[in-house]
């Protein structure tokens, strides 16, 4: 990579990264893999800042009903911080004993509004923004409703700040919600209360998108930061999931497509009840978002100095030997092909070192940016054996 968006910082910067990492379960160290993991995953948890570790979750049910061959159940819990999280949990109507659990994580693209609706349907009609957002992203898939057909029960949620977990233009000072309350079109100033109407979405998600940089600086100035917050949010909802007597807590997975798959990595790194871990669409090494393409992903991945530790695909790779499965799409603008080549390869020997390189898969097919209908078959195939003895 000849230029940075460092300019000629970037390559210095580039060349101070350690390859492997300190804690990189690829180091050569004649260390135990098991005492090389734990250290790894204590200094990630350490450096994410994840708040109060995992927060017990007591949902209550605000609806149940079927719908297209699910029993599906519309849940509310509350966490220390933040509005309450609404989820959607879903499994086959008519399903008994304990099923496999899947977490199945929404993505980022840019798009607060929607948070569980970008990836799972109750009853009614989709939002038209829903529609959309998944026929670019999923193949016109609620992609989480097609894996609950299959035998699983699925538990999808809001994370800061999406959806139920969305930022409110009253909870923060004028001078910041001022931007938000008067609509690109010049039209008249939006009210305190969630936003309702398609133009009051749309310019909802312009002003959130505006906030990220001043999220992130307040995060770093506290005892956490964003991916740590996320963390703790996506590890309270696997607990609740686990807790479920419809579901076996010894055959969980989880997975997402772009910053669901960054929390994939996250999760399924850090937490070994995580049998079976998905991540599509986020794939790369710090090099790459430090040389070419940070500007094109969310403040909710990045830690300060991990890179010290860990380069990104070692977060999924402390996994190893459980499994895992990485799909990439070639023609993905948010990334670097040949550093997502490189990125899977540092997993991959990973696996291979620790015995085990037939439990990690992976895939790198045409097209842009999306976890398309064939990419979704292959992961539920990938589900299938890992959760079901398929």
């Amino acid at each position: 990579m000849k230029q940075s968006m460092l300019g000629p910082v970037g390559a210095w910067l580039s060349e101070r990264l350690p390859d492997p990492p300190l804690l990189s379960l690829r180091g050569g160290r004649p260390r135990d893999l098991d005492e090389l993991r734990s250290a790894a995953r204590e200094k990630v948890l350490e450096l994410l800042g994840e708040p109060d570790g995992e927060a017990g979750v007591k949902a209550t049910c605000l609806a149940r009903y079927e719908h297209e061959g699910l029993a599906i159940e519309e849940l509310s819990w509350r966490l220390p911080f933040g509005p309450p999280t609404e989820a959607i949990f879903l499994k086959p109507a008519g399903a008994r004993g304990r099923l496999p659990g899947i977490l199945a994580l929404h993505d980022h693209a840019g798009r607060k509004v929607l948070g569980r609706h970008k990836i799972a349907e109750g009853r009614g009609a989709p939002a038209p923004l829903a529609v959309q957002h998944r026929a670019v992203s999923y193949g016109g898939r609620a992609w989480a409703n097609e894996l609950a057909r299959r035998g699983y029960g699925v538990l999808v949620h809001d994370v800061f700040p999406f959806e139920s977990r969305m930022i409110r233009y009253g909870d923060v000072p004028e001078h910041l919600a001022a931007s938000g309350r008067r609509p690109l079109s010049g039209g008249a100033p939006l009210s305190d209360a969630p936003p309702r109407t398609l133009d009051e979405l749309i310019e909802y998600d312009h002003w959130a998108a505006g906030q990220e940089s001043v999220i992130a600086k307040s995060l770093f100035c506290s005892t956490t930061t964003w991916p740590g917050l996320c963390l703790s949010e996506d590890r309270a909802a696997l607990g609740y999931l686990a807790s479920r007597p419809d579901i076996d807590p010894e055959r969980l997975g989880c997975g997402g497509l772009s910053g669901g798959g960054a929390r994939s990595c996250y999760l399924a790194g850090t937490d070994a009840r995580i049998k079976a871990a998905l991540c599509v669409g986020f794939m790369t090494t710090w090099r790459d978002l430090l040389l070419a393409k940070s500007w094109t992903h969310t403040w909710m991945v990045y830690a300060p100095l991990l890179p010290r530790y860990l380069d990104f695909p070692d977060i999924l790779a402390l996994r190893a030997p459980l499994a895992s499965l990485v799909q990439s799409c070639r023609d993905d603008a948010l990334f670097t092909l040949g550093e997502v080549k490189r990125a899977i390869a540092m997993i991959r020997a990973v696996y291979r070192r620790a015995g085990a390189g037939a439990n990690f898969a992976s895939s790198l097919r045409p097209g842009r940016h999306q976890f398309s209908v064939a990419m979704q078959e292959e992961a539920f195939a990938f589900f299938d054996r890992w959760l079901q003895g398929a």
